[in-house]
C-alpha cells in the first residue's frame, strides 16, 4: 500500500449518506424546515404535505409547530400530488416534500396533469437532487431538472446553500403557480452569506468576478465553484461564479452578458446528467444569441451511477473541489 493510501482516512458506511458539507465547514440546521415554519406563521394558507419522509425531508419541523395542517400521505407519491391538488384547488397552498426520485419518476404525470396543467399553486421540495446520496441509482436523481424543465409551466430552482433555502421559501410562495425545488436538508451548508447574495426568483447572481475562467453554475456547484476559485488563485488563475438558481426561467440576459465578455473561458457546473439540464440550457442560449465563447460542462454523465461514499463518487464523477480544479486548469492548457 503507497503512503498516500496508508494516509487517506477509511470512508465508513455513512459517508453514503454524509453531508455534503467539509470538515469545519459552516452549516445551518434544516434550513428548510425552520424557513416554512416562519412563513406559516404569516399564510395561514400553508399546509404541508409528504409521502412518509417527513424526518427526511425536514417537514417534521413544520408538522411539529403546525400538526393540524400537516398531511402524512404515506408512501404514495401519486396520491401527494393529486391531494395536493385538491388543496390548491380549494385555495390552500401546498408544500411538498419527497425525494427527487420518486417525485420526477414516480408521480411525474400526476405532476403533470393534476398540478402543473392547470397552473396551481403547489410548490413541491424534493430532497436528494443529483448525486447527493451514495445508495446508487434507485435514489440518486441525476435526470431530475432534465425532467422538470420539459414540463411546461413549472418554475424550477436549485440552492446552493442555507441561506439560499431560506430566502427561496418565502420567494416561491409570492409566486403564483407550480415550483419545482430541489431541497438540501440536515446540516446544509452556509456560504453565500460570506458574499453580499440575495435570491431573486428568476436572476442569476454574479457572486464573484474575475478574468480568466467564467463558472455558471446552480446548486452544490456553487459552493464548488467558489472553493474552486480560491484554490486556483494559487495558480494565478482569476475565476468568476455567476449562481443561476432559478433553472427555468433562465436568467438569459445576465448569462449572455457575462459569457459575452471576451477572453473567459465558460465552464457550466450542474450536479446533474450532461443531459437536459443547465449546461445544454446555457449552451442553447448562447448558440441563438451568436455569442460564442470557448465552452466546457463539468456535469454527471449519461450513466447509471454508482453507489459508494458520496466523496469517492464526487472525485469519481468530477464534481469534488480538487477534481474541478484540476480539470478548468487543464483546459486553460
Amino acid at each position: 500500500m503507497s503512503t498516500a493510501a496508508a494516509q487517506k482516512p477509511k470512508l465508513k458506511t455513512s459517508a453514503m449518506i454524509a453531508s455534503i458539507a467539509g470538515e469545519g465547514q459552516r452549516t445551518q440546521a434544516a434550513p428548510f424546515g425552520h424557513a416554512l415554519v416562519k412563513l406559516a406563521a404569516e399564510r395561514p394558507e400553508i399546509v404541508g404535505m409528504t409521502a412518509d419522509l417527513a424526518k427526511y425531508t425536514d417537514l417534521h419541523i413544520f408538522a411539529q409547530a403546525y400538526p393540524d395542517r400537516f398531511y402524512q400521505m404515506g408512501m404514495a407519491e401519486q396520491l401527494l400530488m393529486g391531494a395536493a391538488a385538491g388543496f390548491a384547488h380549494e385555495g390552500a397552498m401546498p408544500f411538498v416534500t419527497t425525494y427527487a426520485v420518486f417525485a420526477t419518476r414516480r408521480a411525474y404525470d400526476f405532476m403533470h396533469q393534476t398540478i402543473a396543467e392547470d397552473d396551481l399553486n403547489v410548490k413541491i421540495a424534493c430532497a436528494l437532487p443529483g448525486l447527493t446520496t451514495g445508495y446508487g441509482p434507485s435514489h440518486q436523481a441525476a435526470e431530475d431538472l432534465a425532467l422538470m424543465r420539459a414540463m411546461p409551466g413549472m418554475t424550477i430552482i436549485d440552492p446552493c446553500d442555507a441561506l439560499d433555502i431560506e430566502q427561496m421559501v418565502p420567494a416561491v410562495a409570492e409566486h403564483k403557480g407550480p415550483v419545482y425545488m430541489r431541497l438540501l436538508r440536515g446540516q446544509v451548508p452556509l456560504v453565500l452569506d460570506e458574499y453580499d447574495y440575495k435570491f431573486e426568483l428568476g436572476k442569476a447572481k454574479l457572486i464573484r468576478d474575475g478574468r480568466d475562467v467564467l463558472v455558471i453554475s446552480s446548486g452544490i456547484m456553487t459552493m464548488r465553484a467558489l472553493e474552486v476559485a480560491k484554490t486556483l488563485e494559487a495558480d494565478r488563475v482569476d475565476v468568476a461564479v455567476l449562481h443561476v438558481p432559478t433553472i427555468k426561467p433562465l436568467d438569459v440576459s445576465t448569462i449572455l452578458r457575462e459569457a459575452g465578455r471576451s477572453g473567459r473561458l465558460v465552464v457550466v457546473a450542474e450536479n446533474h446528467t450532461t443531459i437536459g439540464g443547465l449546461g445544454e440550457a446555457v449552451a442553447a442560449e448562447l448558440l441563438r444569441a451568436g455569442v460564442t465563447p470557448q465552452f466546457r460542462q463539468i456535469a454527471l454523465p449519461d450513466a447509471f451511477l454508482d453507489a459508494g461514499a458520496l466523496p469517492t463518487l464526487h472525485d469519481r464523477y468530477g464534481i469534488s473541489t480538487a477534481v474541478m480544479a484540476s480539470t478548468i486548469k487543464t483546459w486553460l492548457g
